[in-house]
């Protein structure tokens, strides 16, 4: 069960959409009635989803999923009574992934949620995929280099890489250590 904040100047909306999203199955762990306590909350409790109103006292709720954005991601639900295009710009530079226009209904709040969680997984899987690509284009860069510096001293290239994986093993290193260590030593020389 996904643990939810909801974050709504207005006590009778913040009531209802509690409401709504425990019918729709998710756990209420907490309600915020602007945008510091909301910021503070979900800091604390650290929830699956946020539902945050665009316009709140304090700090506004675009203003939040930025500096979430940045901090801690997770996936966030806009909720406003307005449909102004730099709005909606706003919160797409936020990674806000979803926004629902007041009234809230709970036949397109379900979808709303459901959609959010899954686009903010697949943004986080990506994310890491990309991680691990960077990681091994630059390992592959370092052990090129390395490779260079051991042809220049007269073997060939086959034997340069036999030399960096026996080297790798010997010292229990993953091979990027010991190409960097030899590119390090290669660019004193």
């Amino acid at each position: 069960m996904s643990r939810v904040i909801i974050a709504d100047d207005e006590a009778v909306i913040r009531m209802g959409l509690s409401q709504m999203v425990s019918a729709l199955g998710y756990h209420i762990a907490g309600t915020a009635a602007n945008g510091e306590e909301a910021l503070e909350m979900t800091k604390s409790i650290k929830p699956e989803l946020l539902l945050l109103d665009i316009k709140m006292p304090r700090l506004d709720g675009l203003s939040v999923a930025e500096r979430l954005a940045e901090e801690m991601p997770l996936p966030i639900v806009m909720l406003t009574a307005y449909s102004e295009r730099s709005l909606i710009e706003r919160a797409a530079n936020a990674a806000v992934m979803g926004y629902l226009v007041k009234p809230i209904h709970e036949k397109k709040l379900g979808p709303t949620l459901a959609l959010a969680m899954n686009r903010f997984e697949i943004m986080r899987t990506k994310a890491q995929e990309i991680y691990k690509l960077r990681n091994q284009l630059e390992t592959r860069r370092l052990v090129d280099a390395a490779k260079q510096i051991l042809v220049a001293t007269g073997i060939s290239e086959a034997e340069a890489y036999q030399r960096l994986q026996m080297t790798a093993r010997r010292k229990r290193l993953p091979m990027h250590q010991v190409a960097e260590a030899i590119v390090a030593i290669g660019a004193k020389i």
